[in-house]
């Protein structure tokens, strides 16, 4: 059957160690479901020649639609606010240059200011949320002639400042809302995307064939592929950016189709998979229905790909019993990620929260994973997060005390927040600003003024009112960030709003004893430590990568010194072969 059109689908990504654009699998396995044919373009390989890659590309095809995806706005790292949409829109006004074909984004990092980028990046499509359903409508819409404005949840872009969102269906078969401009509602703040998103297909994951995603490339240069097993979130922790712009409902894919797609991925030879899910264990009896399937194939009749499967998860402190543990460890799991956070309820009761508002766990139930970890053969790192208000030297020494009293395999600490449009630290913050005053604690490293914040109700709308989490006035970078004014930091630097919270750092670095930084991840400044925690561009995670090691990078964190020196374990080996 011949195909009903050419879509486009690009990474822009050029970051490493790189990571597979998964989004770009999904969509296309939905296009190709729809009746399409798909290009990749994956510039994460084109360092030096992406702009060839296009021109060349663009000159001997003309698709119906072009998609590019934005994975990440920019580091999320407090101390080092590098973005990465302005590469984006290299990219973007190159595609421009040699196609007229309607342009669209998405991705996780879009969909923290889709309002705000569509506008920055002069497309004229976005999409907040999972792509699959609403890019075919698109491309269908496209092929027939038909309109654009009725197709639920797109972005369009109107003109310089004026993006609109279409109104999602409501699930229950009214009429779907009608929003003023100016609120959350038209922004599409805070719902469920459950209905934007394939949850029974497996997604088709290909390794070695031209214009598709090289699963099997990314794994021999990052060392980890990826699976998801449920899309959205139902909690809402005041510091995440995940119910929002992924969804407030769990659209749990189908245990088969999951396990389905990592025996593809392990038949192809890519061993280590990490879960993508906000929380691999919230959803538990999902989550262990999807372990007992990865079991049960694992130790059937056949000879399934998966007995060779290294599973690295993310997760939070609980739900997590010893039946989970065991599960794990029989599935294969190699490594445990919990997002700890803290170790103080007054810093987590209001914090780390269901939907409902009220917290979901306490410190004792980090310290039984760890242990439940330990005995079944898995790895654990915890990591904890300091900033939030109400912050102070002495939650911070009690947080590390009792968190380095675990012996976890890796504990990581990371300091201050980056605000991003829709949290619910971001809008409260903004509420208190209320247009006119800054408030102690908001930063930025290019800040030139104070900061001051205005809420939604204060903007002309969604453009208005995202743009100001990563730019100033006059349309140049400031990517804004909080960190609790009690911090022990000299009262200059909480008062300017591009003040570097040294004292804060090197706290830290001074507490834990010198003979126990092995085993920590600390925040580092510009030029104060090699042992830089930060995923973009890490002189450690590019060393562990060429020499050939795979699985979370925090798994070989202890070894730091010996794999960038060439005289870990496989540096050896391959010395050894040299000779």
């Amino acid at each position: 059957m011949e195909a009903k059109g050419l879509i486009t689908l690009i990474n822009p990504n050029q970051i490493y160690p790189p990571i597979a654009p998964y989004a770009l699998d999904v969509l296309s396995t939905a296009l190709e479901a729809a009746g399409f044919e798909t290009h990749i373009i994956d510039l994460t390989f084109h360092l030096d020649d992406w702009k060839q890659e296009l021109q060349e590309y663009f000159r001997a095809r003309s698709p119906l639609l072009v998609g590019v995806t934005c994975r990440n706005t920019d580091t999320v790292y407090a101390f080092e606010q590098r973005p990465f949409v302005n590469e984006y829109k290299a990219v973007i006004d190159e595609v421009r240059r040699w196609t007229g074909a309607p342009l669209i984004t998405g991705g996780v990092g879009f969909s923290t200011m889709p309002f705000a980028l569509v506008d920055y990046f002069g497309v004229d499509f976005g999409v907040k949320g999972p792509g699959e359903k609403i890019i075919c409508d698109l491309a269908l819409a496209l092929t027939d002639g038909l309109p654009v404005d009725g197709i639920p949840g797109l972005l369009v872009n109107e003109g310089p400042g004026k993006v609109v969102r279409v109104p999602p269906p409501v699930l229950s078969g009214r009429p779907a809302p009608v929003f003023p401009p100016v609120s959350f509602g038209a922004a599409g703040h805070y719902e469920s995307r459950a209905w934007q998103a394939d949850t029974e297909r497996p997604y088709t994951r290909r390794s070695g064939e031209p214009y598709k995603v090289d699963n099997l490339r990314y794994y021999r240069v990052g060392g980890l592929g990826s699976i998801l097993t449920k899309n959205g979130c139902v909690f809402k922790c005041t510091q995440c950016v995940e119910p929002d712009a992924k969804g407030t409902q769990f659209a749990r894919r189908s245990v088969g189709s999951v396990v389905d797609e990592m025996e593809a991925l392990t038949g192809q030879g890519i061993h280590d998979l990490h879960t993508t899910d906000s929380e691999f264990n919230l959803s538990i009896a999902h989550s262990k229905k999807l372990l007992r399937e990865i079991v049960k194939r694992r130790d059937g009749a056949g000879s399934s790909p998966l007995r060779d499967l290294k599973l690295w998860i993310y997760c939070q402190p609980a739900p997590f019993d010893e039946e989970y543990a065991e599960l794990l460890a029989a599935a294969g799991c190699a490594g445990v990620n919990v997002g700890a956070d803290h170790v103080r309820p007054e810093m987590l009761d209001g914090w780390k929260v269901t939907g409902k508002g009220t917290r979901y766990y306490d410190f004792d139930d980090t310290v039984r994973l760890v242990e439940l970890c330990h005995r079944y053969g898995m790895l654990t790192m915890v990591e904890a997060l300091f900033g939030m208000p109400g912050e102070t030297r002495e939650t911070m020494r009690e947080c590390v005390d009792r968190m380095m009293d675990l012996d976890a395999t890796v504990t990581g600490f990371s300091l201050g927040l980056r605000l991003f449009p829709y949290m619910d630290l971001a809008i409260s913050l903004a509420e208190r600003c209320d247009g006119v005053r800054s408030l102690p604690g908001l930063q930025s490293n290019n800040a030139t003024r104070p900061i001051v914040l205005k809420p939604l109700r204060q903007c002309s709308g969604p453009i208005e009112y995202e743009r100001q989490f990563m730019f100033d006035e006059s349309g140049g970078f400031r990517l804004v960030c909080y960190f609790s004014p009690e911090l022990p930091e000299d009262p200059a630097t909480v008062d300017s709003p591009n003040g570097i919270w040294r004292e804060s750092v090197e706290f830290l670095w001074n507490h834990i004893p010198k003979s126990e930084h092995f085993r920590v991840m600390l925040p580092t400044i510009s030029g104060s430590s090699a042992d830089d925690n930060n995923y973009a561009d890490n002189p450690f995670l590019t060393s562990l990568n060429r020499q050939g090691y795979t699985g979370a990078f925090w798994a070989h964190w202890r070894d730091r010194e010996a794999i960038l020196s060439g005289a870990g374990p496989l540096g050896a080996l391959a010395a050894e072969a040299a000779r």
